[in-house]
């Protein structure tokens, strides 16, 4: 994130291996049972030794992402390495590494990582009535600013990307909680977890915007959502942002949420990466099949931890003792420290065994996690900071992506991409330009994360834009899901870098939901574009919200966390 303000196609072997391995996620609660993985001197490889029994749906095995042409690698120079720790290895194999290829990554109800799922697809939880289509300003939290590591004057409030996480605990794990007892007592209790860019994570009662615990201090400032653990374990993932201000170097945080005590801390800079800037603006994602964090980082690697996990609801126990990280650290022919930049800012995909992930110097690639072997490649032209997204089309498989305006820009000015990918081979399915502007520490393009459409606007996805047509405006694109044709164009006050949301309400017309800089809130027809209603809850709004139900929540940079009711 710009600075403070703010192939080989797979083989049989492969798929048979995966057959044997792990997973039917929704009927995962209990801890997992124990699996290895050994380092060996002779062959110089990680692989796993033991996992679970799984039975993949069929269409895992018919999905087999494959270069082409276009998308072969060697083409951009691709260079990998896989370290254990910080030794080099040959090879690295994970059996039983699998997510769902339905949209069923959580056994909690809420939005626990950001945009909600493994395909990055809605940070909407729930249903909504709409009767009025209307914003009701609901309840208010006061937070806090910390001093910059960078030499900045201060982070304050919430930033980009800046998402809330909301979560709907089951009451015999409150019970084991650091709540407060009146939080414990209630028969049903959803959470609000806002890590801040003031470096403390605040804990509220999403119904009366009240405190459920004390908050926690970690005096780093963070950007990134962070993420909960998807099988119900009290855990959260977190990482900084930027050095704290006494200049440490940003750090991942694995936090226990019965006592918010901190289980494992990592350092961002890493001896093996290719950038010092090691900052994790990233949304995490869990496998639970392997008991594995997956967790991309700004210095241009990607750490995969085996976490050995058990959470005993009963007992009110909750314990991990990760493994070596295993790395993998990605250069291309164009990649360096000072342009094109090493280092991975958006939030990863996963679809099965494979994720989908863009960087700083330009490039989306699918990788095999069980091999970390990286399969296509694609030019995406500039500096990715929003996150893919995936959708199912039948039985085809696509990426929506988009830039900011950084290496491209000539005078502060040049055309920003957005995309449709085909998931499976990397292809361009259509490419739709926007021509924005940029200014030094606010790129323009795409920041916030592109929006699709369900239900009555299925057709649509939806483009939050920066400095577009001209510096300082912004506002959100309709564009086809077949052809990336504009259908319509909602100019904004100011540039937008929060992700829009997308919500039906029970009379089945959807509305797009959108915050910019100028600290406006906009409902607008997801049809047709049409302002709904405005209202300006605080200053400079970055941070993306979500919603649970009828309930949005939003962070500001003005020190504020909002709740706001939609009715």
């Amino acid at each position: 994130m710009k600075k403070n303000t703010g192939v080989i196609i797979c083989s049989l072997i492969a798929v048979v291996a995966v057959v044997f391995a792990s997973f039917s996620f929704l009927e995962h609660r209990g801890s997992l049972s124990e699996m290895e993985t050994e380092l060996s001197s002779d062959t110089n490889s990680v692989q796993n030794t033991e996992s679970e029994d799984v039975t993949l749906p069929e269409e895992a095995a018919m999905f087999t992402p494959h270069a082409t042409e276009n998308t072969d690698p060697e083409k951009f120079g691709l260079q990998t390495e896989i370290y254990s720790g910080n030794t080099k290895i040959d090879r690295y194999s994970l059996s039983g590494f699998y997510f769902g290829t339905e949209n069923n990554y959580s056994a909690l109800d809420g939005i626990i990582t950001f945009r909600g799922n493994n395909f990055r697809d809605s940070a909407v939880f729930g249903t909504a009535k709409l009767e009025n289509k209307a914003f009701e300003d609901t309840w208010q939290v006061e937070t806090g600013s910390l001093p910059s590591g960078s030499g900045y004057p201060e982070w304050t409030g919430s930033g980009w990307t800046g998402q809330p996480l909301i979560v709907k605990w089951d009451k015999e794990t409150r019970q084991h909680m650091n709540m407060f007892e009146e939080k414990k007592a209630k028969e049903e209790l959803v959470e609000v977890i806002y890590a801040t860019m003031s470096g403390t994570i605040y804990f509220i009662d999403l119904e009366d915007g009240k405190f459920t615990r004390d908050s926690l201090s970690l005096g780093y400032t963070f950007k990134g959502a962070g993420a909960l653990d998807p099988r119900g374990y009290p855990i959260m993932y977190v990482g900084a942002g930027d050095y704290n201000p006494s200049g440490d170097s940003p750090k991942m945080f694995i936090i226990n949420l019965l006592d918010c005590s901190v289980m494992k801390e990592y350092n961002g800079s890493d001896d093996i990466a290719h950038r010092t800037w090691g900052a994790f603006d990233s949304s995490p994602l869990v496998c639970a099949s392997t008991d594995t964090l997956v967790y991309p980082c700004e210095n241009g690697l990607i750490y995969t931890i085996r976490l050995n996990s058990n959470f005993d609801k009963e007992a009110g126990t909750l314990t991990i003792n990760p493994e070596e990280p295993i790395k993998l650290k990605v250069s291309t022919a164009r990649s360096n420290a000072t342009t094109y930049w090493y280092g991975f800012e958006t939030s990863a995909v996963i679809y099965g065994e494979y994720m989908y992930i863009a960087d700083n110097g330009g490039y989306l690639y699918c990788i095999n996690m069980t091999t970390l072997e990286v399969i296509w490649m694609q030019d995406v032209i500039d500096d990715t900071n929003c996150s893919p997204v995936l959708e199912k089309e039948g039985d085809k498989v696509y990426i929506y992506i988009s830039t900011s305006l950084h290496w491209t820009q000539v005078n502060g000015r040049g055309d920003i991409p957005v995309f449709k990918i085909d998931a499976e081979t990397g292809e361009i399915v259509w490419q739709q330009n926007f021509n924005c502007s940029t200014v030094p520490d606010t790129s323009g393009g795409v920041q916030g994360t592109i929006a699709l459409g369900k239900n009555d606007c299925t057709d649509l996805i939806y483009v939050p834009l920066a400095h577009f047509p001209n510096q300082y405006r912004g506002g959100i694109a309709a564009l086809r899901k077949d052809t990336g044709e504009q259908v319509w164009y909602y100019d904004g006050t100011n540039y937008t870098w929060s992700s829009p949301v997308v919500v039906t309400g029970e009379d089945g017309a959807s509305v797009v939901i959108n915050a910019d800089v100028s600290g406006e809130l906009v409902m607008l027809d997801a049809k047709t574009g049409e302002l709904i209603r405005k209202i300006t809850p605080g200053s400079l709004i970055e941070a993306s919200p979500a919603i649970y139900n009828d309930m949005l929540v939003l962070g500001l940079r003005n020190q504020k966390i909002k709740g706001i009711k939609l009715s």
